[in-house]
């Protein structure tokens, strides 16, 4: 039995009090950035994740018919007007496409914020550290030109430690979820808020969540669920009604982040280690050995009868992974289905129907 929602801000209602205290905002494209870096300049990072149905007409006419629609329904978003309220724009260079993005805002369709792109790099060395490290030092140097701000190395490192704090929080919802009496969408309805919460808002309300009484043993199918973003929010609801019970998820806007505590007393080296320190991650050029371990061991640790990945149509770097992970996953005895969707259309009943005929198969 699932209790009363948490009090959870909308993000409309977010945005509305930070700026009346006179805090900005910076709209922040997927998925991996230094949040630490953007609250130090008072600038408080609210995700764009699409959004979903958007009119997508106005980015055809920019972007390639193959392009996901998370970076379309983001152009279009911007176009009609539902970036207005951002004062800076952050686009990660998760994949292709979202460089593509950084590079249209940037020279051909000029929004009147400034746009930041920002680099990721492709492994785990010394050498990709410090690269990330001087990505995090030039958004710095750009962030405090434009808003006349500075900030000392122990203003960023408290800026850090209160997001470390938010995202130990955010490991133990994940940790404990099957315990957790939320449904599937209270559960992500509040690990998503993340996305846009104050660190020290998020952390109010996890532990307020951790501090619910156990919930039941649930008797659903558990199940993992991987891919890019869980969108429409309504997959969760079609879950529950089908009896399936999500315990751990490789989402790239959830599971994917689960930071660890960076070690160093340097703010920039420590912000670029957690992000590489994260869980496997194919926009991060994780190996898809490493991924295919991740799922394996997240899907014996937690008792997940099998994976569905959710994916973006169009998604190249799931794509390529997808084949041998589901053939690794195959051999260690862990079934999988793979569902993909368009932002801007309902989930479909031939979606709905392979889900529920795969349940059927790993009751």
């Amino acid at each position: 039995m699932e209790p009363g929602p948490l009090p959870i801000p909308t993000r409309t209602a977010t945005i509305r009090a930070w700026k009346e205290r006179g805090g900005r905002i910076a709209a922040v494209l997927p998925i991996h950035y230094p949040r630490a870096l953007l609250r130090a300049f008072g600038l408080l990072p609210v995700e764009v994740w699409g959004p979903p149905q958007v009119n997508a007409a106005y980015s055809a006419a920019h972007l390639q018919p193959y392009v996901c629609s998370i970076v379309g329904n983001a152009l279009s978003f911007l176009h009609s007007g539902g970036l207005d309220v951002a004062d800076v724009i952050v686009v990660p260079h998760a994949c292709d496409s979202l460089q593509g993005l950084g590079s249209i805002l940037l020279d051909f369709v000029r929004p009147r914020q400034p746009v930041f792109p920002f680099y990721i790099p492709r492994g785990r060395r010394e050498s990709d550290l410090e690269f990330l490290a001087d990505e995090c030092r030039a958004l710095y140097r750009g962030l405090a030109e434009v808003t006349g701000r500075s900030s000392s190395d122990d203003e960023l490192m408290e800026c850090i430690r209160r997001e470390e704090e938010a995202d130990a929080l955010l490991a133990e919802l994940h940790r404990r979820r099957p315990a957790l009496p939320l449904s599937n969408r209270a559960f992500y309805h509040l690990v998503r808020a993340r996305e846009y919460l104050p660190a020290e808002t998020f952390t109010d309300l996890a532990r307020a969540a951790l501090d619910l009484p156990p919930a039941d043993p649930d008797d659903g199918v558990p199940i993992l669920l991987s891919g890019i973003v869980p969108e429409p929010m309504a997959l969760l609801d079609s879950l529950s009604e089908m009896g399936a019970t999500v315990v751990a998820d490789d989402l790239a806007c959830c599971g994917r982040r689960l930071y660890p505590p960076g070690t160093t007393d340097d703010p920039f080296r420590r912000m670029a280690e957690r992000i590489l320190n994260g869980p496997p991650d194919c926009t991060r050029g994780n190996s898809i050995a490493e991924r295919l371990q991740h799922l394996i061991g997240m899907a014996r640790r937690t008792g997940a009868r099998g994976v569905v990945f959710y994916d973006v149509k169009f998604c190249e770097p799931e794509l390529f992974d997808l084949p041998l992970l589901r053939k690794g996953l195959q051999e260690a005895g862990v079934p999988s289905v793979t569902i993909e969707v368009d932002l801007n259309e309902p989930l479909s009943h031939q979606a709905l129907t392979r889900i529920e005929a795969f349940l059927e198969m790993v009751r």
